[in-house]
């Protein structure tokens, strides 16, 4: 009679399948986390730059009746400073800032409209205008 002896462990087959399925479930999981990032910064682009027309229309427009040729924190006092600042670390009006003020139709310091942009990773740039 021939007795069977059972080993104890994995068969490389085994091992291999399991690593195979931890790599593609590391790699996806990666790639969820890298475009969550890139949506979060999105979003808060889009925070700064509605905060910024919000200020221009219904604070400085409002008080002065026409709009500035550059914006800062001295410009915009009612707005979040930081909020000058991109994801990055740019702030507005320094080269390579995620982060545009474009005026129109001025003279000197008074503008009579304007636009905001700003690229976006998912989607086409954000834009505002004036009214």
């Amino acid at each position: 009679m021939v007795t069977m002896k059972h080993s104890k462990g994995f068969t490389v087959i085994e091992l291999i399948v399991v690593i195979v399925i931890v790599g593609v479930t590391a790699t996806l999981l990666f790639i969820q986390k890298n475009n969550l990032a890139a949506i979060q910064r999105d979003d808060d682009r889009k925070i700064a730059i509605n905060a910024m027309y919000y200020n221009l229309e219904e604070v400085f427009f409002e008080k002065n009746g026409y709009y500035p040729s550059t914006i800062d924190s001295k410009t915009l006092r009612a707005m979040d400073p930081e909020l000058f600042t991109d994801p990055y670390g740019i702030k507005l009006g320094e080269q390579d800032s995620d982060y545009r003020y474009e005026p129109t139709g001025c003279d000197n310091t008074k503008c009579t409209g304007y636009s905001l942009r700003s690229p976006l990773e998912k989607v086409v740039a954000y834009v505002k205008t004036n009214r």
